[in-house]
């Protein structure tokens, strides 16, 4: 490269491999980074730069694919019973700030993680998600394993896309399919419930439920004694959980072919908590089932809600996590708790490490665009101020498809704060929550001044989500 080049051009990555060079650059005059290919560009589209032999690309889907197969790193994979925690990404930038938190700290990362909630609500596809994480990871030398999530499948269609993506690991969320009511049901209810389950697709009989756990099991601390009326609402209340979790899995199967991949089972965002006996039901009919769950998210006693810390008595917390790690130990240690709702429950994080000896996921989504409204409130107050006030007038709307208890009329309107008093509402609990759900009404609207003012500060953007994530891996060091 000339140094007529080098002034033109900044260098922000580079891998030299089989006598071809790759790099990402920043060209003047021009909307962000390219990718320069010099030596065999086969299988990039982009037009001739000023070295001979070299070709600018854009960082594009076809693009991206071109150099996952040259740089086999740069492909999602399955990471295994790891300890490992999911960083969502809402707005395809925060990445970096992830990559600086994990590194050296033995956690697996997930880079790519959104849901279909989250990727309506964004105007995001699957693939840009998995394309955005992988450029960052290119860019910020990652060479180590890094999977990619597609969070919370509910149906038979969520699933092509996140396929067609390369995604490697599918949290399953058949909260649809768990019935609440029976929680309160009497026996007779329930039977007759049970008599309209999909036995067929569950392979075995309501008797032979019976028969195989209407008694006492003896597990590592834990005794789990199931009469009938225990045993019957579990299975009403999850067996057709269960069995959608099969159909999902033979969807995977198929549409997968030989390629590896992981499946969590989550049933966090149900109305009633997941108690001992119920996940036990559980792992013990999909491992009936030839079901290879690598993570299972239950509903904690107590509350996960968005962005705060576990709202609870975390003793009788404490007590339950022991609970569930002990059925863990006794189906072999083969697969890990799942935190879901994970961001800020900094209580929680030392109670699951210790009792599961690393058997964690952590999973993460809006904490790190709050770490963004964060900066904005610094940066730019008259821009958060819009966000603030926008947020306040949609938050009812937003909330209905979230868990969250924040209270409308303790988060001031910004006319009645100062700039200095704007970055103080990021640590307050009912703004933090009002915050968080709306995100997708306040991308809609704000979305490019949002994007705007980050690539403006991304150092300092990076430097945020280092801070924020150190807090929560802190705990989750191997």
């Amino acid at each position: 490269m000339t140094n007529q080049t080098l002034q033109r051009e900044i260098v922000t990555s580079r891998v030299f491999r089989d006598g071809t060079s790759y790099m990402l650059i920043d060209q003047p005059n021009s909307n962000g980074k390219s990718l320069l290919v010099t030596g065999d560009t086969s299988g990039f589209t982009g037009v001739a730069g000023e070295i001979e032999g070299s070709l600018v690309c854009a960082l594009t889907a076809e693009n991206a694919a071109a150099l996952r197969r040259r740089l086999p790193w740069l492909n999602p994979v399955p990471l295994g019973l790891r300890t490992s925690a999911g960083f969502g990404d809402r707005l395809g930038v925060a990445t970096p700030g992830h990559i600086a938190a994990v590194w050296n700290t033995g956690v697996a990362p997930i880079f790519a993680q959104q849901s279909v909630r989250e990727n309506n609500r964004t105007g995001r596809t699957p693939q840009q998600v998995v394309d955005d994480a992988m450029w960052s990871v290119f860019a910020c030398g990652w060479q180590e394993a890094w999977g990619a999530d597609a969070d919370h499948l509910k149906t038979i269609n969520d699933v092509p896309p996140f396929v067609a993506a390369g995604y490697t690991f599918f949290t399953i969320d058949p909260g649809e399919h768990v019935d609440d009511a029976a929680e309160t049901d009497d026996l007779n209810t329930l039977y007759a419930k049970a008599g309209a389950l999909d036995w067929a697709l569950l392979e075995t009989s309501l008797d032979d439920v019976k028969r195989n756990y209407q008694r006492t099991f003896v597990l590592n601390g834990l005794t789990l004694t199931f009469d009938e009326h225990m045993l019957i609402k579990a299975v009403v209340k999850y067996a057709g959980a269960v069995a959608h979790t099969v159909r999902m899995l033979r969807q995977l199967q198929n549409s997968m072919a030989n390629r590896p991949f992981e499946l969590e089972m989550s049933v966090d965002e149900t109305g009633t908590t997941t108690s001992l006996h119920e996940h036990f039901y559980i792992a013990a009919e999909l491992t009936r089932l030839n079901v290879p769950f690598v993570s299972l998210a239950p509903r904690f006693v107590g509350r996960f809600e968005k962005g705060v810390d576990y709202i609870g008595d975390l003793g009788e917390l404490d007590t339950n996590i022991a609970g569930h790690a002990a059925i863990i130990k006794h189906f072999g240690s083969r697969y890990k708790l799942s935190l879901h709702t994970g961001s800020d429950k900094f209580g929680v994080y030392p109670l699951a490490m210790r009792h599961t000896g690393g058997l964690v996921h952590l999973k993460t989504a809006g904490t790190s665009y709050l770490e963004a409204l964060r900066l904005m409130a610094h940066v730019n107050p008259a821009l958060f101020r819009q966000v603030l006030d926008f947020a306040l007038d949609h938050y009812e709307n937003d909330r209905k498809t979230y868990h969250v208890s924040a209270v409308l009329q303790k988060v001031p309107r910004s006319c009645n704060l100062g700039d200095a008093q704007l970055p103080l509402l990021l640590d307050q609990f009912d703004a933090r929550q009002v915050l968080h759900v709306t995100f997708g009404s306040v991308l809609d609207h704000f979305g490019t001044a949002l994007r705007q003012m980050l690539a403006a500060h991304a150092d300092a953007y990076t430097d945020y989500i280092k801070r924020h994530f150190d807090k929560h891996l802190e705990a989750f060091k191997t």
